[in-house]
């Protein structure tokens, strides 16, 4: 499975759309549920990494936008719906939330693993400061950052809360980042929620 570029705020929409639509063709069997498209552009990012192919796996990553609409697509792919098996990736905040309605639904609120405090958060400790500015690097953001510590409000935040915020600050940048966190981290330090995910 090909990453999906993202170039401009409109993007996220036709990357969550596309996903949808490869969610319903015939031979996927079971759909993997993110936040939004950074976090997909990581998974299919690591995926072949780790030797695993989605499409032949009948494996769809589906960017939901948001945790809130999470009974929707439970209706739309679960067992009411397309009947596929469902996984997951959460946010620690929105872990309660999204278990609940997971188990209002009948379904174990296991297959949904929990990263913390996101799915970036666990890229960037994985693939530590140095391989984090070798990535901004890579992606010519390292005057950006510069200037961004320089910012009142960020001058006493820690470098990991800096640059989690950072990322976050342009349109595109996000998906940019998590695609090459994933390409960066060792192998051996992917983060277990990933690798749990990725490995079901």
């Amino acid at each position: 499975m090909i990453p999906l570029p993202l170039d401009g705020p409109d993007e996220g929409q036709r990357i969550a759309a596309e996903a949808r639509t490869r969610a319903a063709r015939s031979g996927v069997r079971a759909a993997v549920f993110v936040e939004g498209p950074s976090d997909h552009a990581a998974l299919v990012t690591l995926a072949p990494r780790l030797g695993l192919d989605l499409d032949a796996a009948g494996v769809a990553v589906v960017p939901m936008g948001g945790f809130g609409g999470i009974g929707r697509f439970v209706e739309e792919f679960g067992p009411a719906g397309r009947g596929l098996v469902l996984a997951g990736v959460v946010d620690e905040a929105e872990a309660p939330y999204v278990a609940s309605r997971l188990a209002s639904a009948g379904l174990d609120p296991a297959t949904f693993v929990v990263c913390r405090p996101d799915l970036e958060g666990e890229l960037l400790r994985a693939v530590g400061r140095a391989g984090v500015e070798g990535v901004l690097d890579g992606l010519g953001d390292t005057a950006s950052f510069a200037r961004f510590r320089r910012q009142p409000a960020q001058r006493d935040r820690p470098w990991d809360a800096q640059v989690h915020r950072f990322l976050g600050t342009r349109a595109g940048r996000k998906v940019a980042a998590a695609r090459a966190l994933a390409a960066a981290v060792p192998l051996g330090r992917v983060p277990a929620p990933l690798a749990r995910v990725l490995g079901a």
